[in-house]
């Protein structure tokens, strides 16, 4: 294979001058560059300039969930062999990164080398804006520009309705470009292709959000399977079971990835920060540095909330992100463990204290 060979094939999926360079010591080597387009019981399929190939990943590191191939990486893959074997992956430019639901403090890695976050939120139930925090925090820091699509905009009928829902997102997601969207009407599918149409772009969101619906109008065709949400509560039945890897007939790419019922903090601080703006430009003005924006004296931001400029919800939203953030980067840190513990008890006394005071004025 030469290498215009390998940039004619692979240019499609996000192949350019720097995984070129990247990837050089491997050519040196004979390995064959590809990218994984999808993951399952320790093999994978490999998009090469010499067509599509199945590989066994037990050569890459295989007991650090942060480690192991994933959707979206650029690898080194033998030339020839039954079975083949990936070598190595290329340093991964971004990363999408949940905590795992086990008791250790494990991080998942849901795709890598993604340049666009697409967050499904489906109109069809109740809007969670905690839900989208959430995702947006993790999408902001695995480095991607994330982008909230309203799916089955069809399902609300009154303009005004719909204007509203989209403010209330936009409001929550500053800095996030926020489109209604209905696959079945074809309505926003026009603005959406635009913003992805360069790079590589991960589809994420619950169960019944209508992603894998929206993967197919966007790519032209039926390739993801489909199945209709429960009405009870919109949430599907995991129809997409694996991450997958597709070229749109547009330029981008894109990947699909089951529901997530889960949706756990992995050392998202920046991007907490990212999704709160407000809140961080706020703290900035608090008189004391490590204010918790809770009775402290001088805190900006209660007093935004006391103002009405700053909704309740969103500093609540805040400080349970933090709070998990926290927790899960402690769980592999003993020093912050302990400074958390000391901060638990030193508010624990502070509340007793006010507590008795109060108390003592009543009697």
């Amino acid at each position: 294979m030469t290498s215009s060979s390998a940039v004619y094939a692979l240019t499609p999926y996000g192949w350019d001058d720097d995984w070129a360079a990247a990837f050089a010591p491997y050519a040196r080597q004979g390995l064959l560059p590809g990218r994984v387009v999808r993951v399952d019981r320790g093999q994978c399929d490999v998009v090469t300039a010499d067509g599509a190939v199945r590989a066994d990943t037990a050569f890459v590191t295989p007991h650090d969930p942060m480690r192991v191939v994933c959707t979206g990486d650029w690898v080194a893959v033998e030339a020839g062999g039954n079975p083949r074997y990936v070598r190595a992956y290329l340093p991964r430019r971004t990363a999408f990164v949940r905590s795992t639901s086990s008791k250790r403090s494990d991080g998942q890695i849901l795709a890598a080398n993604v340049d666009h976050a697409v967050v499904a939120v489906s109109l069809a139930v109740e809007l969670d804006l905690g839900r989208v925090e959430r995702f947006l925090a993790l999408a902001w820091e695995s480095g991607a520009q994330p982008v909230v699509v309203l799916t089955k905009a069809d399902l609300v009928t009154d303009p005004v309705t719909l204007a509203h829902l989209v403010q209330d997102v936009e409001n929550t997601a500053p800095g996030v470009p926020v489109v209604a969207a209905s696959a079945h009407c074809g309505d926003g599918l026009d603005i959406l292709r635009a913003l992805v149409g360069d790079g590589t772009s991960v589809l994420l969101g619950q169960s019944g959000a209508g992603k894998s619906t929206l993967a197919n109008a966007l790519i032209g065709e039926d390739v993801m399977d489909v199945r209709a949400a429960r009405d009870v509560d919109g949430k599907g039945r995991h129809t997409t079971t694996t991450r997958n890897l597709l070229a749109l007939p547009g330029g981008g790419v894109l990947i699909d990835t089951p529901g997530l019922r889960g949706v756990g903090l992995y050392d998202a601080e920046s991007g907490v920060g990212q999704v709160f703006a407000e809140i961080e430009e706020l703290a900035e003005r608090c008189r004391f540095h490590d204010c918790a924006h809770e009775s402290e004296p001088g805190c900006a931001v209660r007093a935004a909330v006391d103002g009405g400029e700053l909704p309740v919800r969103r500093l609540e939203s805040y400080r349970k992100l933090i709070r998990e953030n926290q927790w899960i980067v402690a769980k592999t840190d003993a020093r912050l463990r302990a400074e958390i513990r000391r901060d638990w008890k030193r508010k624990g006394a502070e509340g007793r204290a006010a507590m008795q005071a109060k108390q003592g004025r009543w009697t």
